[in-house]
């Protein structure tokens, strides 16, 4: 069954916002299962809001969106049925709402119309309906209520019953809504919104009284005048009339109505009125009328125009010519007089027209016209034509057309011409008449003329026609040749040709170019042609000439008509060439072994290309091409030629050649032949040396000679005995041998052996030598005793004494030296070298530089080898000589106009040849076109690497060489450079300048050229300066473009007016010399101006007084004033006039009629007559008062510039006085004062032009009026107006250009000042330009017509670059510039407006610029104390910035770097140095800059660099102190400089005179630097001593000395007497008595002991008062078991005394000690047993060992030295004492079984030597080696600074042995011997913990057993 809907859905209406609405659509189909109900809305398928399958579609929430079509579609699935539908619209209300509604109340007036919105919206749209207090409007049927479409309601003419509540109801079927507004009407009493005001008219005109009135309901209005009602709303009166504002209008006006008018205006509320006066004027009319008037040419013509009128106004009469207004203000020729006369005084043909006279007044108007005709001068010809002449090219052909005669007929005509714009001159001056048209003659080609012709008449002569446009002649080949031509050879093919163009006149047009021919002079052929295609370039270099050929040169110019006349020629050779062939039939041959001899004959006469300078014959050896030897030989013209070449290498192969040469160079050398020189005798064997040598026999060997000089036959050797010459045997051997073996000699005798090499000539130099039979030679010893004598600036004599010959002959010396830098450190340099001179005693050294430390040794050589090095020279200096070399890359550049600047490489170190201080260089000068001397200038500065040399000619070319000079004298001149200087401003003015007044506004000034050597470039123009003396702040300029005219006229000057004038010429650099003295002209004098300042300070009924001040402009001198005056009603011809003098300021006028207007007229008188009057009216009443200011002050913006305005205003009242004139004053804002603009002027004015201002600058204006009382106040200041900008008015200034790489520059410039920017800056423009070459512009000068062509030529050739910026931008890089260029530089500001002039050029030089990097990779590396080694790497070669020509280091002390900074300069491009001289052990820190020609680079980042530790300095002082007989104390100070870390001291003392025949050294090293001070105890009574101290780093330094005598000292006190000691069982007590005193009171006492254990005095007690005679000490204080002696020393002010004699001894045993028991004892015997043959053993054996060393018994002398070295432990005591032989006594035992603690200042060790084995002729065969066991440490303190009032437990000494037997026999002397014998022992090692005793002759110190130490056993006689 098909779909069918059973209830369809119906049209539904919902309100917006309703919950919701349901539509329903019941459908039926078979199967009903299948069936599918859909809903669609407006088409679209809805999904939303369906159940009951689709049967209800709900909608929920409606709005207005769901408004539309709804269908309900049944479809049955799987069927073919259509479905069937049914529609419904649902459409959705929206209830009404307004979108207008009216205010809650309104307000308004009667009468009136309001209209009462109302708007509203809905669906459906509502209707509205209004309702007044309730009651609907339609019932109300007011035809005044009307409604609006848009809704609202309009009410018209209001009435108060309308007030009420309104109602506006909306609504639709959504709802209903309402508004409402209380609409109040109310009533207005009337009010007057325009008064009457009073009003003047003119009889017969219409008159308007206005009177407005506002009110509710309106106004009646009424006119009153009087009691009569003139017009209302019902009366109405003829010509007066009611308007409809409410005014009156009354036409036409009668003088009857003048009179008070009033006005009421009423209605219900009130009624009010206001009054106002009608003034009636008669009207205005011209009763005199102008008439026509014929006046002549220069005369006063007057025009009449009289009228009459109201007395009331004045009137103002407006002349007019042609309809055109006259200004009288603008020419003094025409003046209105106040009657209405026109007066034109000097009249001419421009005066000629119709005059209409114009009253303009408040009283009406009038005008009449007349006609003035003149006679005058005859007008300018008319349509003057030139056209050039076909048949004749120096002729033109001029027409005109007969102008107006001036009424006067023609009587000739005048014809004037310019030449190229030249002055005006007469060409022809009496043409007839008759003519129109003539021919000129006599005309120049190629010159642009110009015409005029003027008429004459009887008056005279008429104006000039205007001027023919400009012809240009045709060209014409030039009619004269070049000048000045000069031909000089520049190469051998080429010559160069310089000319100066024809003179001018004779150009006959423009040149194009020149063309120079050339041919063999004196040959007939065609001439060769070079074309010079530019005018201004007047050289030209022929090329690919002939060589060495004459030839003859012409030029000639042409233009673009063709080639002019050539010069005459000159002739000229080409340089000479060299040759182009060799000399022919050479012929060679070897004279000999060294010389070979040549033989030619010259080349052809035509290949020498020259003057023939001669021959070179050249030899070469075949294996060494490159060393060539060269011999010159002069030209003989006569014959074979022929030259030797001597001084070669023999038996040699040499090639051989011959050449020809002139001054340039040689010519090319003849085939080389092979020629062997001879042989000759060979030169000495080489490395004589000997071997097996045996008592008969020896071998002898060689090696062939270096120098053959032949084939080498064979050998000869030869000997003899050494000085006996008959002994001589000769063997020969073949050529093969080199070695021979000599038997059948002597033994043990000396051999002289000589070996020869033998060839064809003969047997060579023999190498000799001597050796001993039986004796080996051995290597020679070392020279001794070297000596320098004369010492020259390259040499020096070395004297010396040979060394040791190594038993056989020196066979070389060998000189080394060290140069410059001297030191331990320093290289040593083989300097010299002196061979087969085995007896030379005396060297001379050659080739030395001049002014160099040297120090020398030697070495001697033998066949064996070399001898050491002999001991150094003294250092010496050579002398100093004059420098060798010149400065090298000699460079100059320019550097401005008057300075250029040399660059060059200084000299280096090496060559100064002397004092550094007193080397300098010389610059010398000058100009190669003057024969004047040279000049010079001198650099002190040996480092100065370039100079700029000032005071030079502008423009000027110079040659310049340098040289090095010193103390001695100067070096060679470097090669000569030539550099110009810049173009630059004229420096003298144009010479011969005159002036001369031509009229009363013109000058005419002439001048001559600036003479040549003073223009400083090409003359571009003059400036003409001119001021008004006096008159004007600053001069004015006039320029006159191009420099071929030398004259200016000066128009537009102030009348007879002294000017100050001066001519200046210009470059394109800028204005030179103004020209000096001021040229004084004044102009001529003419009619004065009118006076000023006119006013009338008293006026009285009957009289006044004038005063005025003098005219302006007087344009000559015042001669008197005519003051004129007459009733302003009077006839204007009636004037009562008086004069008076012209010192006169003031005039009186009296018997006036009072209560008149009169009419003043002033004037002044030259005596060129009247000048123009001035006028002014006044009134005789006293009822005067001053003006009011002037108001409306307005400047029109449209009358605004950059530099003037327009200032407009209304005058205010005068004050019933006329105002005289006006004051303006200007104001700079914003803070400038109030300047006085003008004061004068005129009263009729109502606008002035302002000038002088400033562009783009804020002013305001006020304005004052001034009258006969006095000034009004002034008016209110404008508004602030601004000018326009302007064109900025300066350049930017002080412009740097410098090059920044070497192709960019960096400019930098000052903004222009901001007062004359003129506007806002937008930029800046920089323009550039390359110029040409230095080289090129000495000879060529490039030719600017015009200044323009400045400019022109910059936009041609250069390129441009704009920078747009802010004013702050100061700097810019102009990149991408060409190499080795000079650039020209111009900038200029610019605004909107446009730009500023431009800045003065600036050159700079493009393509050097100082490197932009530090050298890289620095290092410093330490090589020894006193010197670093810096390596680097160049900058990166982008940033080098051309060639580096060397570095400078900079380096200094890292922490005083302003004390020791120095600096070193490397002017060659290494990259290492060595810093020599430094401090040792310091921190440097160094900085490396790279320099250039054009300058220095940035310094690298300083790197560091420690130099090593040096031997330090000496001690910085040495002191003694406590010296007694024995003993003494000595301290010394830490050096000053200490060149590393001290590690210690050496204190070395020895007796100045041998002690008992023995002289001791004794030597103590100190360990660290804390402890400086020694306690010596070994000292002998009464002798002096000779200390020594060094300190120590890494080496000893030198040493301080000083000398010291052991006591008692002279003037201490004697010995105490009676020394005894008592001893108790706790302490021992001294007593004494006192000796003799000294030369001074004693001040205490001392207590010294010796220790039986030590057996040395030393201080026990110190600082004992002088009362006392006894001292006490406790047992404990002293060690157990020893025995003590002590003695008593007395001190005063000189001294420790004599000690007194030594106490008896005593003990401090208290009790047996243990090694006196009988078992100890045993043992002891034993144990040294065992140890005697121990040592025994070992002295065997070390016996051994030494077998080689020996002593000779012939010395009279035993040396003994010893050394202890001392740690920072503590006090070290050094003690001499003897030695004991025994055992026991050898180690002072405490408790049996060793020696006493020891205190711990460190260990000292100790090695001893034997100096010889022998003594005494015994044999010493005992040796031992003994360590002492550690000491605690606990026992081992005490040093000397602890006080010695205490005696210390445990003494520091050690003893000799006491054995008296062995004391004294090693202090005699040696039997036979007188001298005494000296030991010296040395003491080394390293310190060690263990102490062991040193003992020595007179000495014993304690020191560290070490490793290796020994010490000496009994018996053991080696000494240390």
């Amino acid at each position: 069954m098909a779909p069918v809907i059973v209830v369809p859905p119906g049209n539904r209406s919902v309100v917006a916002g309703s919950s919701e609405i349901t539509l329903e659509c019941i459908a039926n189909a078979r199967p009903i299962q299948e069936l599918h109900v859909n809903w669609k809305r407006n088409g679209v398928r809805i999904s939303g809001g369906l159940h009951s399958f689709g049967r209800h579609l709900t909608i929920s929430n409606p709005t207005s969106a769901d408004t539309g079509l709804y269908v309900c579609e049944a479809t049955l699935s799987g069927s073919t049925f259509d479905a069937a539908t049914a529609k419904a619209f649902l459409s959705i209300i929206e209830p009404p709402y307004f979108t207008a509604e009216p205010e809650s109340r309104i307000l308004v007036e009667v009468e009136e119309t309001v209209d009462i919105v109302c708007r509203a919206m809905g669906v459906p749209l509502p209707t509205l309906q209004w309702y007044k207090d309730a009651i609907s409007i339609s019932k109300l049927q007011n035809p005044r209520y009307k409604m609006l479409s848009s809704g609202g309601l309009r009410i018209q003419k209001l009435r108060p019953e309308d007030s009420g509540i309104f109602q506006c109801f909306a609504s639709n079927e959504g709802g209903e809504i309402q508004t409402y507004t209380y609409l109040d009407v109310t009533n207005v009493a009337p009010a007057f919104t325009q008064l009457p005001v009073d009003t003047t008219v003119t009889d017969g005109m219409t008159a308007t009284l206005r009177c407005e009135v506002s009110g509710a309901p309106k106004p009646a209005i009424t006119w009153r005048r009087g009691k009569h009602i003139l017009a209302s709303g019902s009366v109405r009166i003829p010509r007066f009339m009611l308007l409809e504002s409410g005014g009156l209008q009354i036409a036409p006006v009668s003088i009857q109505d003048a009179g008070n008018y009033t006005c009421y205006a009423a209605n219900m509320e009130g009624s009010l009125n206001a009054s106002a006066a009608l003034t009636v004027w008669n009207r205005t009319f011209i009763i005199n009328p102008p008439e026509d008037r014929v006046v002549i040419k220069g005369t006063t013509a007057t025009l009449r125009c009289g009228a009459t009128h109201d007395p009331r106004i004045t009137l103002r009469y407006v002349w007019k010519k042609d309809n055109t207004v006259i200004t009288p203000s603008s020419s003094s020729r025409i003046v209105v007089e106040k009657d209405g006369s026109l007066l034109i005084s000097q009249t001419w043909s421009g005066d000629i027209g119709d005059y209409t006279c114009e009253i303009i007044s408040e009283g009406g108007n009038d005008s009449r016209t007349a006609r003035l005709e003149v006679i005058e001068l005859p007008h300018s010809p008319q349509n003057l034509l030139a056209t050039l002449n076909s048949s004749h090219s120096h002729t033109v052909m001029l027409s005109w057309v007969r102008p107006f005669d001036g009424n006067s007929p023609v009587l000739y005509y005048i014809v004037e011409l310019s030449e190229n714009n030249s002055p005006w001159k007469v060409h022809l001056s009496n043409v007839g008449p008759e003519m129109t048209g003539i021919t000129v003659r006599g005309l120049t080609p190629a010159r642009t003329y110009q015409f005029r012709v003027c008429a004459v008449n009887q008056v005279g002569r008429g104006q000039y026609s205007a001027e023919t446009s400009r012809l240009m002649l045709p060209e014409e080949p030039p009619s004269a040749p070049p000048k000045n031509i000069v031909a000089s050879g520049r190469t051998n093919q080429s010559i160069m040709v310089q000319w100066q163009p024809p003179p001018e006149t004779e150009h006959n047009g423009v040149l194009r170019g020149y063309i120079l021919r050339y041919r063999l002079a004196g040959l007939p052929g065609e001439h060769q042609q070079r074309n010079i295609t530019s005018p201004e370039v007047n050289y030209c270099l022929v090329t690919e000439l002939i060589i060495w050929t004459q030839y003859e040169i012409q030029v000639a110019a042409y233009n673009g008509a063709g080639l002019g006349v050539f010069s005459r020629a000159v002739t000229e050779y080409t340089l000479q060439g060299v040759p182009t062939a060799p000399p022919q039939n050479v012929q060679m041959e070897a004279v000999n072994s060294t010389t070979i001899q040549f033989l030619w004959n010259p080349p052809p006469q035509q290949f020498i290309n020259g003057i023939n300078q001669g021959y070179k014959l050249l030899a070469w050896p075949a294996e060494v091409p490159e060393a060539t030897t060269v011999v010159t030989i002069a030209p003989d013209f006569h014959g074979v030629h022929h030259g030797y070449i001597t001084n070669l290498k023999k038996f040699t192969a040499y090639f051989a050649s011959v050449l020809c040469f002139t001054t340039p160079g040689d010519g090319p050398p003849s085939t080389p032949q092979l020629i062997w020189t001879h042989e000759d005798k060979p030169g000495a064997v080489g490395h004589l040396s000997f071997t097996e040598i045996l008592d008969t026999s020896l071998k002898v060997s060689w090696q062939e000679p270096l120098e053959k000089n032949g084939i080498i036959t064979g050998y000869q050797v030869s000997w003899e005995v050494y000085g006996r010459n008959g002994s001589r045997l000769t063997h020969t051997l073949s050529n093969t041998t080199h070695e021979y073996k000599i038997k059948g000699l002597s033994s043990l005798t000396t051999y002289t052996i000589d070996v020869a090499a033998v060839t064809t000539a003969g047997a060579g130099l023999a190498t000799s030598s001597t050796i001993s039979s039986g004796v080996p030679p051995e290597l020679p010893g070392a020279p001794s005793n070297l000596v320098i004598s004369n010492i020259s600036p390259r040499s020096a004599t070395l004297q010396f004494r040979p060394g040791y010959d190594g038993k056989t002959s020196i066979s070389r010396w060998i000189v080394e030296g060290q140069v410059g830098a001297i030191g331990d450190e320093e290289e040593w340099v083989s300097l010299y070298e002196e061979e087969n001179e085995p007896d030379a005693q005396t060297l001379e050294i050659p080739n030395l530089t001049p002014y160099t430390h040297y120090r020398f040794r030697m070495r001697q050589v033998n066949i064996v080898g070399s001898s050491p090095v002999s001991q150094s020279s003294r250092v010496i200096q050579t002398l100093q000589a004059p420098p060798d070399v010149a400065p090298t890359s000699v460079t100059v550049r320019t550097a401005s106009e008057t300075s250029l600047r040399l660059r060059w490489v200084p000299l280096p170190d090496s060559q100064y040849n002397g004092n550094p201080e007193s080397v300098g260089y010389r610059i010398k000068y000058w100009r190669p076109d003057l024969q004047a001397p040279s000049l010079t200038q001198v650099i002190n500065d040996r480092l100065e690497r370039e100079f700029t040399i000032e005071g030079l000619e502008e423009w000027t070319e110079y040659e310049l060489q340098m040289q090095a000079f010193n103390a001695i004298g100067a070096g060679p001149w470097s090669v000569a450079v030539r550099g110009r200087t810049r173009e630059s401003v004229p420096s003298a003015a144009p010479e011969n300048v005159s002036a001369e007044a031509v009229s009363s506004t013109q000058i005419l000034l002439t001048w001559a050229s600036v003479p040549e050597q003073d223009q400083n470039g090409l003359i571009l123009g003059y400036k003409v300066l001119f001021r008004a003396k006096d008159l004007d702040p600053e001069p004015r300029s006039h320029v006159v473009r191009g420099n071929h005219s030398q004259s200016a006229l000066l128009a537009g000057l102030r009348k007879f007016v002294l000017y100050e004038l001066q001519v200046l010429a210009f470059t394109r650099i800028g204005n030179g010399v103004p020209s000096s003295p001021l040229i004084l002209e004044r102009t001529k004098d003419d009619a004065p101006g009118p006076p000023v300042r006119l006013v009338f300070p008293e006026v009285r009924l009957t009289s006044v007084r004038i005063v005025w001040q003098p005219p302006e402009e007087p344009n000559g001198i015042i001669l008197g004033y005519q003051i004129a005056y007459r009733l302003a009603s009077s006839s204007p011809n009636t004037f009562t006039t008086v004069e008076v003098g012209a010192t006169v300021r003031q005039f009186t006028a009296t018997e006036l009629a009072p209560e008149s207007a009169y009419v003043f007229r002033l004037s002044a008188k030259t005596r060129q007559g009247w000048g123009e009057p001035l006028e002014a009216t006044v009134i005789t009443t006293e009822k005067r008062e001053r003006p009011a200011p002037p108001r409306e002050l307005l400047v029109p913006q449209a009358e605004v510039t950059a530099r003037s305005l327009r200032l407009q205003w209304v005058p205010g009242s005068d004050g019933a006085s006329p105002i005289r004139y006006f004051t303006v004053q200007v104001r700079e804002l914003p803070r400038g004062e109030w300047q006085t603009y003008s004061s004068s002027i005129s009263h009729e004015a109502t606008a002035c032009a302002v000038e002088r201002l400033r562009p783009f600058t804020s002013y305001k204006l006020r304005l004052k009026a001034t009258n006969d009382i006095g000034d009004s106040d002034f008016s209110a200041e404008t508004d602030a107006v601004t000018t326009l900008q302007d064109v900025p008015g300066e350049p930017p200034s002080f412009i740097s250009v410098t090059p920044h790489t070497t192709s960019s520059v960096l400019i930098q410039w000052r903004p222009p000042r901001d007062e004359s920017l003129n506007g806002l800056l937008q930029g800046y423009r920089i323009y550039y330009r390359e110029l040409e070459s230095e080289a090129s512009a000495a000879t060529v000068s490039k030719t600017l017509k015009t200044p323009s062509a400045l400019r022109a030529e910059l936009t041609a050739q250069s390129s441009f670059k704009t920078v747009n910026s802010s004013s702050t931008l100061t700097t810019y890089e102009l990149t991408h510039l060409k190499k080795y260029r000079r650039y020209e530089v111009i900038l200029t500001a610019y605004n909107i407006i446009g730009e500023s002039p431009a800045s003065a050029p600036v050159e700079v030089f493009v393509g050097e610029a100082a490197p932009a990097m530090a050298p890289q990779n620095i290092q410093v590396t330490p090589l020894t104390a006193s010197q670093l080694e810096v390596t680097w790497d160049p900058p990166p070669p982008e940033s080098q910035n051309g060639n580096i020509q060397g570095y400078k280091v900079y380096y200094w002390e890292a922490e005083s770097q302003n004390e020791t900074e120095k600096m070193k300069v490397l002017f060659l491009p290494e990259t290492m140095v060595k810093l020599k001289n430094l401090t040792s052990h310091t921190q440097y820190l160094v900085s490396i800059s790279a320099f250039n020609a054009a300058g220095d680079g940035p310094q690298s980042d300083p790197r560091q660099g420690r130099t090593h530790q040096a031997a330090p300095g000496t001690p910085s002082f040495l002191a003694f102190s406590e010296i007694t007989s024995t003993t003494l104390n000595v301290s010394w100070g830490e050096p000053a400089a200490a060149n590393g870390v001290l590690q210690g001291y050496r204190v070395v003392y020895e007796p100045l005179a041998p002690v008992q025949g023995v002289s001791k050294v004794v030597t103590v090293d100190v360990n660290g630097n804390w402890q400086r001070w020694l306690k010596v105890r070994d000292l002998t009574k009464g002798v002096t001593y000779f200390f020594r101290v060094q300190a120590r780093t890494i080496a000893y330094g030198p040493e301080l000395q000083a000398n010291v005598t052991a006591g008692p000292a002279e003037g201490s006190p004697g010995s105490p007497r009676d020394v005894l000691v008592t001893k108790s069982a706790s302490e021992l007590t001294l007593q004494w008595t006192e000796g003799n005193a000294g030369r001074t009171p004693t001040t205490g006492y001392v207590i010294e002991a010796r220790p039986s254990d030590e057996g040395l005095w030393d201080m026990f007690v110190k600082d004992i008062p002088r009362s006392a005679t006894s001292y006490s000490v406790s047992l404990d204080k002293l060690r157990q078991g020893v025995t003590y002696e002590f003695r008593v020393v007395a001190v005063n002010q000189a001294g420790y005394g004599e000690p007194s004699s030594p106490s008896m001894a005593v003990s401090t045993q208290v009790e047996t000690p243990f090694y006196e028991e009988w078992w100890f004892l045993l043992v002891m015997a034993l144990s040294s047993l065992i140890v005697i043959l121990l040592v025994v053993f070992a002295l065997v054996l070390h016996g051994q060992n030494r077998r080689y060393r020996s002593c000779s018994t012939g010395k009279s002398i035993s040396n003994m030295e010893e050394s202890v070295t001392l740690d920072n432990g503590g006090f070290a005591a050094l003690e001499l004492n003897s030695r004991h032989l025994n055992v026991k006594n050898t180690f002072s035992k405490k408790n049996g079984t060793r020696s006493p603690p020891r205190p711990s200042p460190g260990g000292l060790h100790y090695s001893d030597e034997d100096i010889c084995n022998k003594y005494n002729g015994t044999v010493l065969t005992e040796s031992a080696n003994l360590k002492e066991k550690s000491v605690d440490a606990s026992e081992s303190e005490g040093t000397d600074s602890e006080s010695e009032d205490v005696p210390p437990q445990h003494s520091f000494v050690n003893h000799y042995m006491s054995d008296p037997t062995y004391y004294n026999s090693w202090k005699r002397r040696a039997p036979g011997g007188r001298a005494p014998h000296r030991y010296e022992a040395v003491a080394g090692g390293e310190a060690g913990p263990h102490l062991h005793t040193v003992v020595t002759t007179q000495s014993a110190v304690f020191a560290p057993a070490g490793p290796g130490a020994r010490t000496p056993l009994t018996g053991f006689s080696s000494f240390v």
